[in-house]
């Protein structure tokens, strides 16, 4: 055999012992089978020699205690100068939460098996009783009008009726009052109330980071015994405030103040804090009973210790405690909801209202973190998800009972293309929340997905809500009773906002958190030099460069191959996208060692390559989230249309960062040798094809078995509102008899166009009672038709007002208009 064949096989060797992460004593007995066998028949010497050399380097790399001494030392003192200092606040941060099925993105090559142990979503029946019950119930007493426009506030047999059902205390325990609700059946009550903001931001916000969470995990027991039930029962509404003028998305700068000093309560002189703060955006603040505060303390007189600045601390501070201001109101964009400014000058508290008193004292920053883990990915999700839900459910079928140019407006290709956007984006969201929920409810506190979630369902909701008013037109844009979209598109921006803005969670945390947090390698490396332990940091290191060189191979095979070949863990339609994912988790863990060698340090600030690098997260784990989903219903083949508009949609997201990535990171010799293996063919993935939108935009626009699952837990019974019908109920009954409209207008059409009618029947109820009279139609069929004609127009009705009845000063016509316009 010639050299260069067993050049050819050496490589073939090399590439399969990286691509299946073949460890050191392997790898070198296979390199040493090959020197001999080159001996043997008659390869070169200098080959064989080479050979035996690189066998002999391998064994020595496979010593560990000799390998840590001659290679690792050297590195391991470099290493520990470069690496940069983490502060508390980082640490405490990378601490929080739990890794999951997301340290799977992070790992070269994903273990299946975990993403099918997440249990599939079910309610208990007490919860399910609930949802069917109480949850119903409130649904249908929602008039947005009355709430957002006539009242700014719910009515008051609202606000009784949820204390009286307890939805203040979903999370908290049945020892306590609550009704300890898994975070599945939150998510479901949560997307049920989303039919408006104004309620599910009521009912959201005490179930998710504040004073109740708080209490649960970190309260003394004297606190949760007073607090918990009244909390549960409503006799308590709390806030919680950190956000202030100085400090938003940069929580940790808080400037509020609470100084340990002596103060005087009920005649008796204590150590206490005297608390000066400021603080805004305070959701439930104007009714609030009980305050959750954050503060920075400090201790200068060592009244309780001899640290001097003892840091974030969380303290319950009702009501009524005099110097604090509360009461007042913001009035937030399309929506509301009760939201406030506190102030307060020299408030004296008890250092035992300290949320899990003194000993708890600086451990505020901690509490929160690990608080909003698990809150961020139920409530915010959850809203957007319902929004997009009601969205789908009132918009596809509003596109088929209009008609325009002689055709239902689902068959414009144009609306199409928005539908099947809000019936995708809406299923993507849907497989996110109810998987990741399932995280919650198997005890992780997914840190990394609560952030993907946050940002992209509330994108999504963003995305949803314009592509609804798009198709609703001037029906969405007049406000009034019959509106029932408007007021969630013009409540999008607070969702954005809220609980981490989205240009922050993109651009810093999502990749921020999961390039230490989930790598295999980075923060056993980050810890071992912390600790000063060359053993395990010479383990890391070694792991580390495997696990470079392991995925450098899996991406040029996977890229080459277009991932043709590879494994998948099932059979069937979706299989190509698990090939996908393994080829998309090879190249984007060799992106994240790319990316963190060359800028080091520095790609903390690089905000715009963080985001992309997140961006490519998202994208392989919604995508995940949404083949799991297809898999908990049973693989139904109807849905099949919906799964293959995300999974296109979502890997198409995946080349456009990648190139993104690759097109701005800074050291372009190397991102010119990752584009030729990442996508040694250029970007190959599609976009969602025009035959594919319009199977997706059908599964909306008909009485489908798709639309039930797909718009499944929002609320499609009665109104219980005097006057008032539910939109949605209505919907379904005009979608279930256009089937039989169908062909009716046909016939319609064709008698105008062969003039069998008189040209002057311009409206459709002339030319159905024509038609009758003619013999087009049977008497039953114009009767359906007249009726069918009526219910589309109502439905197709806006809102008109009396001249001066908008706005909260308005002027009269007489006042300047009459005489203006008699002039």
């Amino acid at each position: 055999m010639t050299t260069g064949i067993w050049v050819l096989l050496f490589a073939l060797a090399l590439v399969g012992l990286l691509y299946k992460r073949a460890n050191l004593i392997v790898a070198t007995a296979v390199v040493a089978g090959i020197g001999i066998a080159a001996k043997l028949f008659g390869g070169a010497p200098a080959f064989s020699i080479s050979m035996f050399v690189f066998a002999g380097v391998l064994a020595v790399l496979a010593i560990a205690p000799l390998r840590a001494s001659i290679i690792t030392r050297p590195i391991f003192g470099i290493y520990k100068k470069i690496l940069p200092q983490m502060s508390d606040t980082e640490k405490t941060a990378l601490d929080a939460g739990t890794v999951g099925w997301d340290g799977e993105l992070f790992a070269g090559k994903p273990n299946w098996q975990r993403l099918f142990d997440l249990p599939k979503p079910e309610l208990s029946a007490e919860e399910q009783a609930f949802l069917d019950g109480p949850c119903s119930e409130l649904t249908s007493m929602i008039n947005s009008w009355e709430i957002d426009h006539e009242k700014a506030d719910l009515p008051k047999e609202m606000w009784q009726f949820i204390k009286d059902n307890k939805f203040f205390g979903m999370i908290i325990p049945k020892k306590f009052g609550g009704l300890e609700f898994s975070a599945q059946a939150q998510s479901a009550v949560l997307q049920m109330v989303s039919a408006n903001s104004s309620v599910m931001s009521t009912i959201g916000v005490p179930n998710s980071l504040g004073p109740g969470e708080l209490l649960l995990k970190y309260g003394t027991d004297e606190q949760k015994n007073h607090y918990l039930p009244r909390l549960a029962d409503g006799r308590e509404v709390p806030c919680f405030a950190l956000t202030g003028p100085r400090a938003g998305s940069d929580a940790t700068s808080l400037p509020d103040t609470g100084v340990v000093c002596k103060g005087e309560i009920d005649g008796k002189e204590v150590v206490g804090i005297k608390l000066n703060f400021s603080k805004r955006y305070i959701t439930l603040a104007p009714v609030a009973t009980v305050v959750g505060l954050a503060f920075r303390m400090f201790d200068p007189d060592g009244l309780i210790g001899d640290q001097e600045d003892i840091g974030i601390t969380c303290a319950l501070v009702p009501r009524n405690t005099p110097n604090m201001t509360i009461g007042r109101r913001h009035h937030p964009t399309g929506s509301p909801f009760l939201n406030g400014p506190i102030q307060g000058e020299d408030v004296f508290i008890p250092l035992d209202w300290i949320i899990g008193g003194k000993d708890m004292a600086g451990q505020g920053w901690k509490m929160l973190v690990e608080c909003l883990s698990v809150g961020r990915c139920i409530t915010l999700p959850s809203s957007g998800t319902g929004g997009a839900k009601y969205a789908a459910a009132a918009t596809g079928a509003y596109a088929r009972i209009r008609r325009q140019f002689n055709v239902s407006v689902s068959q414009l290709e144009g609306v199409q293309e928005a539908l099947a956007r809000i019936a995708g984006n809406s299923y993507i969201a849907s497989a996110a929340t109810t998987n990741t929920a399932a995280m919650v409810d198997m005890g992780e506190k997914p840190s990394v997905p609560s952030a993907i979630l946050k940002y992209h369902l509330t994108e999504i909701g963003r995305s949803v809500a314009i592509d609804g008013m798009d198709v609703h037109g001037g029906r969405g844009v007049m406000m009034g009773p019959r509106n029932y979209i408007g007021r969630g598109y013009q409540s999008v921006p607070v969702a954005i906002t809220v609980e981490g803005a989205n240009i922050l969670t993109r651009s810093m945390i999502i990749f921020g958190q999961g390039a230490i947090r989930c790598h295999p390698y980075v923060l056993p490396e980050m810890d071992a030099a912390q600790n000063d332990n060359l053993g395990e940091f010479d383990k890391a290191l070694f792991g580390h460069f495997g696990f470079i060189f392991s995925n450098l191979s899996r991406s040029l095979v996977l890229g080459a191959t277009g991932a043709k070949f590879t494994s998948s863990p099932v059979n069937g339609p979706t299989s190509k996208y698990y090939k996908q994912i393994n080829r998309h988790i090879a190249t984007f863990s060799l992106l994240v060692d790319a990316a963190m060698f060359s800028l080091g340090g520095a790609l903390k600030f690089r905000e715009m390559i963080s985001a992309r690098l997140g961006d490519l997260a998202s994208s392989i784990y919604l995508t995940t989230m949404v083949l799991k989903h297809w898999e908990n219903q049973g693989r139904i083949k109807e849905d099949l249309p919906l799964v293959e508009w995300a999974c296109q949609k979502l890997a198409n997201d995946y080349e456009e960062a990648l190139d993104g990535l690759l097109k701005n990171l800074p050291n372009r010799p190397l991102a010119f040798v990752l584009r030729r293996i990442t996508l040694p063919w250029g970007k190959t993935a599609k976009a969602p094809s025009d035959k594919l939108i319009t199977e997706v935009s059908s599964l909306i626009t008909n009485d489908t078995e798709s639309r039930n699952r797909l718009v499944q837990g929002i609320y499609q019974g009665d109104s219980k509102v005097e006057g008032m019908e539910n939109p949605i109920q209505v919907y379904n009954q005009l979608l279930a008899e256009a089937d039989r409209a169908q062909p009716l207008y046909k016939k319609v059409s064709t008698a105008v166009k062969k003039d069998i009618l008189n040209a002057d029947l311009l409206h459709i109820e002339d030319r159905i009672k024509a038609c009758a009279e003619k013999g087009v139609l049977t008497q039953e069929e114009a009767d359906f038709m007249i009726d069918f004609e009526a219910r589309v127009l109502d439905m197709l009705h806006v809102d008109d007002f009396e001249f001066d009845a908008i706005g909260t000063k308005p002027q009269s016509y007489d006042e300047y208009h009459a005489e203006v316009n008699a002039a």
